[in-house]
C-alpha cells in the first residue's frame, strides 16, 4: 500500500488550531505519511508536529448555519498522550477530506509503515539499545551461582512464540524437560527465572496449567518447580485468578496447579482480574480520563467518579499483591511462582513491582530500561495490540498495562522522593513512546515479530537516544540518594496520588520540575555549606592542636 492512496488532502491553508493554553493559531496544514503538521507564518509560533499514530480519535462536527446549510466545521483530535486538539475548516467538502485522510492514516495495522521505520537518527548512536541488555549481562551475578544456566530451547521460538530466544532455567534442568513442560503451559510459556534475590529466594514465572478434560499431570513441569525449592522447605504459587475465573478455564482445559501434584508448593490465588481482562482495564483507564478532562465537574462528583472509575483500586491492588510476594521472598527466603492464564499481563506487571520494591538496581535509569527489556519486551507482552488505542477508543485486545506500571511506578516515586535516580518526566516519556514514537522499540507483541519484521536492524532503539548524556540528564532526580533498602509502598488508599503531570498536564499548568530545581539548589547549597563546616572544623582541631603543643612546651 501507498500512503499516496491514503492521502486525498495533502495542504490546507487557513485551518485555525485550538488548544488549551496556547493562542488560537491560523495556519497551513500539511499532511505527509506520517505526520500532520500545521505551520504559521507569525513569528515565535512553534510548528505543531503530529503523528498519525498518535491520534487515538477523530470526531467531527459540522457547522450548520440558517436554513440547514452545512459550512465547514471542526475535528477534534483526541490523542493518546492525552491532548486534544481543535481544527477549525471553513469549506465542508476540505473538513471531510482532512477527516477521512487524518482516519486512513491514524488506523494502519502494517507495523512496517509506521513512522520508526522511515525516521534516521540525526546523531550518532553511542550505544545500540537494542543489544544493551543482554541475557548474559543482566544474569550475571545469578550465572555465577553455578545453580541456574541459559536454555536456548526456543531459539527459533518454535517452543514459546512469546519468549525471547534466551531464557534462565535451573541448570538441574535440561531442555527436553523443558519442551514437555512447555506443552503443559498455556502458550508454551513453561516456568523460567524472573529474579534471584540477594538471600538467594527466586521469582519464576509461567503461563496457567494446561490440565485438560482428563486433568493430566505434567512430571517435568513439577521437576521444575521442585528443582528450586530446598529441603524443608515448601514454595508458594500465586495464582493471579479469582476464584470464580480459575473456574471458568477449569471448563476450557486450564486452571491451577493441584495440590496432591505440587506437593512441596503453597498454592494460593490473589485476583488480578482487573488487569488481565483488557476490556474492563481499559473501561477503567477511558473513565479516569473522562474525569479528568471534565472541566465543569464539582469536587465531589470528581472524587466520586475517581474512584468509581476503578483505576485506583486496580493501581492499589497491584502494588499490595507485589508486596505479598516480595514478603515471601525477602522475609521468608521463600520461592514465587507468579502466574495468570497466558502470563503476559498482570504477571508481568506484579514481577516488575516485586523487583522494584527489592532491587535498588531498578530504581535507576538503565535498571528501569533493563526491566522493561527483562520483563516486558522479552517475556511477550503484546505492546501493538494492547496500545493500539488509548482511552478515547476502544480495539480487541487493547489494555493499557504498561500505562498502569508507569502509575505503579509514580506512587513509588510520590512515597519515595529520594530512593530514585529518575523524575517523573522519564516516566511520562515512556508513556509517550510506548503509544507513538519514532524509534521501533515498542513495536510488535513478541520478540519474534519484532525480529521477523527487521526492527532490530531497521529501526532505532529509544534507549539509544535516552541514554546520549545531554538527553539522560532531563531524567535525573535531583534529591537522587541511593539506597540498598528494600522498600515498603503503602497500599492504603489514602497514600494513592493522582498522577497530575500526566493526567492533567494539558488543563492545569505543573510545575513539579520546577519545584525539583529548586530543591537541587536548595541541597546543592547545603552540601557545599556542609563541606564548609567540615573544614572549618578541621582548621579549629588544627588551631586548637597547636596552641596545646605550644603550651606543653
Amino acid at each position: 500500500m501507498e500512503f499516496i492512496e491514503l492521502i486525498l488532502i495533502n495542504k490546507l491553508d487557513g485551518v485555525i488550531l485550538k488548544y488549551p493554553h496556547h493562542d488560537n493559531v491560523d495556519g497551513t496544514v500539511c499532511i505527509t505519511g506520517h505526520h500532520l503538521i500545521l505551520s504559521s507564518r507569525k513569528e515565535g509560533v512553534r510548528e505543531l508536529w503530529l503523528l498519525h499514530k498518535n491520534i487515538d480519535c477523530i470526531e467531527k462536527k459540522e457547522n450548520k448555519l440558517s436554513g440547514g446549510i452545512i459550512q465547514g466545521g471542526s475535528l477534534y483530535l483526541k490523542c493518546k498522550d492525552l491532548r486534544i486538539f481543535q481544527l477549525d475548516i471553513s469549506s465542508t467538502t476540505e473538513l471531510n477530506l482532512v477527516a477521512q485522510t487524518l482516519e486512513n492514516l491514524s488506523n494502519l495495522q502494517d507495523p512496517s509503515l509506521f513512522y520508526p521505520f522511515f525516521y534516521r537518527h540525526m546523531h550518532p548512536i553511542m550505544e545500540n539499545g537494542y543489544t544493551l541488555y543482554s541475557i548474559e549481562g543482566e544474569f550475571t551475578k545469578v550465572l555465577a551461582t553455578e545453580e541456574w544456566r541459559i536454555s536456548r530451547v526456543n531459539q527459533h521460538y518454535t517452543v514459546t512464540p512469546s519468549y525471547a530466544k534466551a531464557v534462565v532455567v535451573p541448570k538441574v534442568i535440561d531442555d527436553e524437560t523443558l519442551l514437555a513442560a512447555a506443552s503443559f503451559r498455556q502458550g508454551g510459556r513453561f516456568p523460567v527465572l524472573s529474579y534471584r534475590h540477594n538471600n538467594g529466594a527466586v521469582l519464576l514465572r509461567a503461563g496457567q496449567p494446561l490440565y485438560g478434560p482428563k486433568h493430566r499431570r505434567c512430571k517435568p513441569d513439577e521437576l521444575i518447580l521442585n528443582s528450586v525449592v530446598n529441603v524443608g522447605m515448601k514454595g508458594i504459587i500465586y495464582d493471579l485468578r479469582s476464584t470464580n475465573s480459575i473456574s471458568q478455564h477449569q471448563n476450557k482445559g486450564g486452571g491451577t496447579e493441584s495440590a496432591a501434584n505440587y506437593s512441596q508448593w503453597k498454592i494460593y490465588n490473589r485476583s488480578m482480574d482487573d488487569v488481565d481482562n483488557q476490556q474492563q482495564l481499559l473501561e477503567s483507564f477511558s473513565k479516569l480520563i473522562e474525569a479528568c478532562l471534565d472541566k465543569e465537574i464539582s469536587s465531589d462528583k470528581w472524587i466520586s467518579r475517581l474512584e468509581s472509575c476503578g483505576w485506583p483500586e486496580s493501581v492499589r491492588n497491584s502494588l499490595h499483591t507485589a508486596c505479598i510476594i516480595a514478603q515471601h521472598i525477602h522475609h521468608k527466603g521463600e520461592p514465587v511462582l507468579i502466574h495468570g492464564t497466558r502470563g503476559e499481563d498482570a504477571t508481568l506487571l506484579v514481577c516488575s513491582l516485586v523487583q522494584i520494591i527489592l532491587s535498588p538496581d531498578c530504581r535507576t535509569i538503565r535498571g528501569l530500561q533493563a526491566l522493561i527489556e527483562r520483563e516486558w519486551l522479552q517475556a511477550g507482552h503484546p505492546f501493538g495490540a494492547r496500545l493500539r488505542c488509548g482511552p478515547h477508543a476502544s480495539a480487541p485486545r487493547a489494555a493499557p498495562t504498561f500505562p498502569l506500571l508507569l502509575d505503579c511506578v509514580r506512587q513509588f516515586l510520590e512515597q519515595f522522593p529520594c530512593s530514585f535516580e529518575y523524575r517523573q518526566s522519564f516516566l511520562i516519556a515512556l508513556f509517550e513512546h510506548a503509544y507513538a514514537s519514532q524509534f521501533g522499540t515498542f513495536l510488535c507483541d513478541s520478540d519474534q515479530e519484532r525480529e521477523t519484521r527487521g526492527v532490530y536492524q531497521q529501526t532505532t532503539s529509544i534507549w539509544s537516544w535516552i541514554n546520549q548524556p545531554d538527553e539522560l540528564s532531563t531524567y535525573i532526580n535531583p534529591l537522587y540518594d541511593p539506597t540498598p533498602n528494600v522498600i515498603w509502598p503503602s497500599v492504603a488508599p489514602m497514600s494513592f496520588v493522582i498522577w497530575e503531570e500526566l493526567y492533567l498536564r494539558w488543563l492545569v499548568p505543573q510545575h513539579t520540575e520546577e519545584r525539583e530545581e529548586q530543591y537541587k539548589v536548595i541541597r546543592t547549597r547545603e552540601q557545599h555549606l556542609r563541606s564548609q563546616a567540615q573544614q572549618l572544623r578541621r582548621e579549629l582541631l588544627d588551631l586548637a592542636a597547636q596552641y596545646y603543643n605550644k603550651g606543653d612546651k
